[in-house]
Parts: C-alpha cells; sequence; structure tokens
C-alpha cells in the first residue's frame, strides 16, 4: 500500500500482517479520487476516514490538499499501525487517529473543524453484502447525516451484489461505480459542491477512463 498522488507521492505505508483487512488496489482509489478532484471534494476539506485500516483513503486526501483527516477504526492494533504511517507521512497536526466502536460514534466530529465534507466508509466486506436501513451499515449511514454538512459527500465500499438504498435520509446517492468484486458509491447530502442542482437521484458525479468500471446510467 502507498500514496499515489500529491505531496506524499509514492511513501509506503506500514501494513498490518495477518489481520483481516481489505485494502482498494491503486487503480480504484485513483479513479475514486479522480471523481472527488473533478467536483472540488479535496483541497482544503475536512475528511472522516471510518474502517480506516492503514489509513489509506484518509492519508491519500490529506497528500492531495484536504485539511484535515480523522480516521476511526476499533481494533487498537490497526490504529497503533495508523498512527506510524501519520506520522511517517508527517500529518500530525492535521489529523487524529480514534480507537472506537464506529457504529456507535460515527465520524465524530472535531472541536477545530465540527463537521465533515468528505467521508469514507469501508465496512468489513461480509458486513458490506446488505446495508438496508435496519442494518448496521445502514444506520451508521443514517447516522452520517447528522455529521456531514451540506453539499457534504459519502463514500461507502461495499460488496459487489449489496443491498444498498438509493438514499439514507438526506444522504441521496448520486454515482454508484464497480470494480471486480466490489462497488463504490457516492452520496451526497443536497447538491454538490459547487455543481448545479443534480439532474436525479443517482446523476453522475465523474468520469474516468477505467476499462473495468461499471456504473449507472
Amino acid at each position: 500500500m502507498r500514496i499515489i498522488a500529491g505531496t506524499k507521492r509514492g511513501m509506503k505505508l506500514f501494513s498490518p500482517e495477518g489481520m483481516d483487512t481489505r485494502p482498494i488496489t491503486d487503480r480504484v482509489k485513483e479513479s475514486v479520487f479522480n471523481i472527488l478532484y473533478s467536483k472540488g471534494y479535496l483541497e482544503g476539506r475536512i475528511v472522516a476516514d471510518l474502517f480506516c485500516g492503514t489509513g489509506s483513503m484518509g492519508l491519500e486526501a490529506l497528500s492531495r490538499g484536504a485539511a484535515w483527516a480523522t480516521f476511526v477504526d476499533k481494533d487498537h492494533r490497526v490504529v497503533d499501525i495508523l498512527k506510524r504511517n501519520i506520522e511517517k507521512a508527517d500529518f500530525v497536526g492535521q489529523s487524529k487517529a480514534v480507537c472506537a466502536n464506529i457504529f456507535r460514534v460515527g465520524a465524530p466530529p472535531t472541536p477545530e473543524y465540527g463537521f465533515y465534507d468528505l467521508v469514507f466508509v469501508d465496512p468489513p466486506y461480509k458486513m458490506s453484502e446488505s446495508c438496508e436501513s435496519q442494518t448496521q451499515v445502514g444506520k451508521l449511514m443514517n447516522l452520517l447525516v447528522s455529521q456531514v454538512r451540506d453539499s457534504g459527500m459519502v463514500i461507502l465500499r461495499t460488496h459487489e451484489h449489496a443491498v444498498v438504498e438509493p438514499a439514507y435520509g438526506d444522504l441521496v446517492r448520486v454515482d454508484q461505480r464497480n470494480w471486480g468484486t466490489m462497488t463504490v458509491n457516492f452520496f451526497c447530502k443536497g447538491q454538490l459542491a459547487g455543481s448545479p442542482a443534480m439532474d436525479g437521484p443517482d446523476a453522475e458525479c465523474g468520469d474516468t477512463d477505467d476499462d473495468d468500471e461499471q456504473h449507472e446510467v
């Protein structure tokens, strides 16, 4: 695992050995961040990385110009490794690592910046097969409604055949991309930042040139 672009481009990340983590590939991560960049969701933004593991997504966001990242994971061993990655990248002053039950705390607002512009949600793969409102993941998405700013974005990575709601309260799905056995769902609270009103609940929020990608029409 490494940071693939920005000020820390090429920096390798410490990774836990023999633990149940699900790292995202460079190709998929690059595609996701291209979409976010095209819509203005990186520079100066306040970010949360939930089920963060090595912190790959939050650190990538910081490297590309985000102002702050909160990392949350329930496993203290993972958080210890995450802190090493934060120190290695010299982002100690722009981030906080939280060891907590994500389903209870969601993306905890920071004293410095309050709510979030962008939240990455990457639950355990088996758990992500069902994300209906009554499930743990669904309840988490509904909790995030109150922790995301207007025009804020929530990125939910799931199993390719996952049952995902078109909306969780004010968080409405505006795009959905498939790569291999995973799906990345883009939810927005209200209008996309810097964009005119959305054309509909599945309006696309960006384009990539990935040959293996499939997305809604």
